[in-house]
């Protein structure tokens, strides 16, 4: 089973549930980061954490996901359906 940490969205007009970080994709690039400051940071093992899951739109949470060269940040919609990547 992948290594994978979860965080809830309490956005009310979100659309996106949940953000899931997979641990095992994430080098650690900070392509994230740089899109949605204030949302993640990394950890001691280089590895990206959400630190404000509701600091960003949903435009730029997704901008966000889209820049991971390695496709760890894993979007759910609050309906239960993947949103990205599809």
């Amino acid at each position: 089973m992948a290594n994978r940490k979860e965080y809830v969205r309490n956005q009310a007009d979100s659309k996106i549930g949940k953000i899931i970080i997979d641990r095992d994709l994430c080098i650690g690039a900070s392509s994230c980061i740089a899109v949605a400051a204030g949302m993640y940071e990394l950890d001691g093992e280089s590895k990206v954490v959400v630190t404000a899951p509701d600091a960003v739109d949903d435009a730029t949470l997704i901008m966000s996901a889209e820049s991971c060269p390695t496709k760890a940040i894993i979007l759910i919609g609050k309906d239960g359906t993947q949103v990205f990547p599809k």
